[in-house]
């Protein structure tokens, strides 16, 4: 990958390459010479078949690294042979022990380097180890942010190798020069975090990010994704730092906002959020991704690769009376995603713009309490944190 001059002078371009030989011969993993077997040693195991194309595409790589935990999908129809590649490489061990070594800040960072596994290792040979090993698969994949691609020897065809890099950023330079083969499913937080490491002026890090391991597991499901409406009659308990709240959901009414709202509850992705509004005589509101909070911190979560705008399902009938579960939106009646509300006094003006899609059924003591909370100065915003702590479908 091109590491040189000519990105670096477009000022706050990134620079659209990972890798540079610097006068030095590189004798990859594909070209070492196994020992000769000794005498009366028994065969070696047959080497286990790739992976199929089919069985690839329902796998993810899970990449646990000394800052967190990284897990991508694969594209084995874009780039057949990087795929199966890095399976049998994950499911070997090749990986473990590895680390990330080199950064471009908020830009792409690179790893899988065999040789960064003994610390003794000279700076100098970091990134130079299991290249020429895989033949170029360029494909259609753009380089936008999350995506997985392999390091290649520069002005060299064929020389893919082992080690991988992913994009932080955008880098659509990249196209059509290098092989993606995955997107990052979750812990793009964990990949922006390597990436802001200190490194040295060839964007090698001060400390290497070990790489434990990377584990190949089955993809994690969508929940909901398929359920009939009848396998959508639930209740939902919200279990807040006030109290209790017990929701009857009405998949008749909305199926579609029905499903958006237990999928997010069954893959734990409203836990830890905050009852971030409260207008007395009017909503309360919470549900949205940047009031999660976990130790302290705000945290991604994996099911936000599920997230998706919603298309409103308005009841002409229906009306937003105290109790009333809802879906909030923006200016555009198909933009709801994750937040709701729930009335907590007759509001007309909503009746036919807003998704009614369940009710309370238990809870409205703390309903009550909510509505009772101190507030700031602009009058909804809670002067002290009122959290959602674990919402769950009722067995």
């Amino acid at each position: 990958m091109k590491l040189g001059m000519r990105n670096a002078e477009r000022g706050m371009r990134l620079i659209g390459c990972v890798l540079v030989l610097c006068g030095f011969t590189v004798t990859t993993w594909a070209q070492t010479i196994p020992p000769a077997r000794k005498k009366n040693a028994p065969p070696p195991a047959a080497e286990a078949p790739p992976v199929s194309l089919e069985e690839a595409a329902k796998l993810e790589a899970v990449v646990t690294t000394d800052l967190g935990v990284i897990r991508f999908e694969f594209l084995p129809t874009k780039a057949p042979k990087h795929v199966q590649a890095f399976v049998k490489n994950a499911r070997t061990g090749f990986y473990d022990g590895s680390a990330f070594h080199r950064v471009i800040s908020r830009g792409l960072i690179q790893g899988g380097d065999p040789l960064l596994k003994d610390p003794k290792t000279p700076r100098g040979r970091w990134g130079t180890g299991a290249l020429s090993q895989l033949p170029d698969e360029f494909n259609d994949v753009s380089h936008l942010s999350g995506i997985v691609s392999t390091v290649r020897i520069p002005g060299k065809a064929n020389s893919d190798g082992a080690q991988f890099f992913i994009c932080v950023s955008d880098q659509t330079q990249l196209n059509n020069e290098y092989s993606a083969f995955g997107r990052v499913t979750e812990g793009m937080d964990v990949v922006e975090k390597i990436s802001l490491g200190a490194a040295d002026a060839e964007q090698k890090l001060s400390t290497p990010i070990k790489i434990v391991s990377i584990k190949i597991e089955a993809k994690r499901e969508e929940p909901f994704k398929d359920a009939s409406v009848n396998d959508m009659r639930k209740e939902v308990l919200l279990e807040t730092s006030l109290g209790t709240i017990s929701i009857l959901l009405d998949p008749e009414l909305a199926p579609e906002h029905v499903r958006n709202f237990l999928k997010l509850v069954q893959t734990g992705w409203y836990d830890h959020t905050a009852f971030h509004r409260v207008v007395p005589g009017f909503v309360v509101q919470g549900g949205v991704g940047y009031t999660r909070l976990v130790n302290g911190e705000v945290k991604n979560h994996y099911a936000d690769q599920w997230v998706h705008n919603l298309k409103g399902e308005f009841s002409p009938t229906r009306k937003h009376i105290r109790g009333v579960l809802s879906m909030a939106r923006a200016d555009d009646p198909n933009s709801a995603n994750t937040s709701f509300f729930i009335v907590l006094a007759p509001a007309p003006n909503l009746d036919g713009k807003y998704t009614i899609f369940g009710k309370v059924v238990d809870g409205f003591d703390t309903l009550d309490k909510l509505e009772k909370v101190a507030r700031k100065a602009d009058n909804q915003t809670p002067t002290e944190r009122v959290e959602l702590i674990e919402a769950t479908i009722k067995p």
